[in-house]
């Protein structure tokens, strides 16, 4: 029996890492994307290009009732679900002193609200069907450690990360493992080549000496979902070239700067 995956926010990034990686792996794919078209249309035509099936939907997935509606198109479309990955989300820096109430809401809802949700919808079908499921949260390392103006995207992460311990708990009985996979510095954009890679200015920051890439987090998702990795439940899973391993610098000359610095513009 072939299986079927749910990817939300799978256009581009990560996300579109993971749908190509699971339709690689023999999975037929649905997937959100917010407002780029295109990409989306170019996604379908590659997966069906592996000969799987591929559907696709407009989702704005901070929006009430969008979620879980999605989800279960998503299910009736493909017809069962085996995986479900809840990667869609926006990276938004905040500082205290200027947040608005509005930023609060559209973090919460995007980053935290939809994951539940989905999870509700697709969980519910899992345990109905009686299918050993595999859902996966992609968080952040930034849900792991703590870095200036990041109150919101960094702290729903770290939500995130906290739940999967209790929906894995919840639904153990089920034979439906919950993890979460913590990306570090991942480029998005590009052909991914080592060159490219390492000669970001971000990588002299990382120990592996370059960013990650959507194909690897794909590939850890993968894993995870696979039967060797039925044991693993609960548990948030970094993918980030030891990036955030630094404590303290032991170097304390003025000039090797603190263990923690603002972002610059350019990363913002």
């Amino acid at each position: 029996m072939r299986k079927a995956a749910f990817v939300t926010g799978g256009s581009r990034g990560i996300g579109r890492g993971i749908a190509k990686t699971l339709a690689q792996a023999g999975y037929d794919i649905a997937f959100t994307y917010n407002t780029k078209l295109d990409e989306a249309t170019t996604l379908k035509e590659e997966i069906e290009g592996l000969g799987r099936k591929c559907y696709f939907y407009q989702a704005s997935m901070e929006k009430d009732d969008v979620p879980e509606a999605v989800t279960a198109q998503a299910i009736a479309d493909l017809g069962r679900l085996d995986v479900l990955v809840c990667n869609a989300g926006l990276t938004v820096h905040n500082s205290i002193l200027k947040l608005t109430a509005e930023d609060i809401d559209f973090s919460y809802n995007l980053d935290y609200r939809s994951y539940i949700l989905c999870t509700k919808v697709a969980a519910n079908h899992m345990a109905e069907q009686k299918i050993p499921g595999r859902i996966i949260f992609i968080t952040s390392t930034r849900g792991i450690r703590a870095y200036p103006e990041d109150p919101l995207y960094g702290g729903m992460k770290a939500a995130l990360n906290r739940a999967v311990e209790t929906l894995a708990l919840d639904l153990s009985d089920y034979g439906i493992t919950v993890n979460a996979i913590a990306p570090g510095a991942t480029a998005i954009r590009g052909n991914f080549t080592m060159e490219e890679l390492t000669a970001s200015r971000f990588a002299r920051k990382i120990p592996a000496g370059r960013m990650g890439t959507p194909r690897e987090v794909g590939g850890l998702v993968k894993y995870l979902i696979s039967e060797d990795a039925g044991y693993i439940t609960g548990t948030v899973v970094k993918i980030d070239g030891g990036l955030i391993l630094g404590g303290m610098p032991e170097d304390a000359s003025p000039e090797s700067g603190p263990a923690w610095c603002r972002l610059p513009d350019y990363l913002k």
